[in-house]
């Protein structure tokens, strides 16, 4: 597959307006009501986009990061098809996953994954940021357990404060997708 970033974008829009995009009347896991919602997970969890998506991050990352991480269920295919693109290109990046209650047997941990070590740059991964609150929960989890983030990173930024919520948070964000972006190409099929 080329590796140009145009065309991986391409690819992985015409995936979420096939695939991800629905309208209708939806609840949000912020408790908000919408006209349409996106589910990440129906491009994903797909072979295609789970390589696009792992290839478009991987390159948006620096040198110095450890380690990718997100918080379960949406971020899970993001952080396994980041972390297999990493070894892929010879500069390994871990995949850690955050519980959002602590597990309840064993280590009882919040977090899954290897271990780093103390320090460690992660950059965080969402597939849809509404407020911005889930993937906070990620951040403050993995800052309690001595890891440095100071970046997000996500499929679509739903436009509806996640960004403003992160730069208040010192947070640097950045996602691949604008939900007008989206809605713009939906309208155009």
């Amino acid at each position: 597959m080329e590796n140009n970033s145009t065309f991986l974008r391409q690819q992985l829009l015409d995936l979420f307006v096939k695939y991800a995009y629905q309208e209708g009347d939806f609840t949000l896991s912020s408790g908000q009501k919408s006209n349409f919602y996106l589910n990440g997970k129906q491009v994903t969890l797909r072979a295609e986009g789970a390589l696009l998506v792992g290839k478009l991050i991987f390159s948006l990352l620096t040198e110095n990061i450890t380690a990718v991480a997100g918080l379960t269920l949406g971020a899970d295919p993001i952080v396994s098809a980041v972390s297999v693109v990493s070894a892929y290109e010879n500069k390994p990046i871990s995949a850690l996953i955050i519980r959002k209650e602590a597990k309840g047997h064993g280590t009882k941990a919040y977090i899954e994954g290897p271990d780093l070590v103390m320090g460690a740059e992660v950059v965080v991964l969402e597939d849809v940021v509404t407020t911005g609150k889930s993937a906070m929960l990620a951040v403050e989890r993995l800052r309690s357990a001595g890891y440095q983030v100071n970046k997000i990173i996500s499929l679509v930024d739903r436009q509806a404060g996640g960004r403003e919520f992160y730069e208040s948070q010192g947070l640097e964000f950045e996602a691949i997708f604008t939900l007008r972006q989206i809605q713009a190409a939906n309208q155009g099929n």
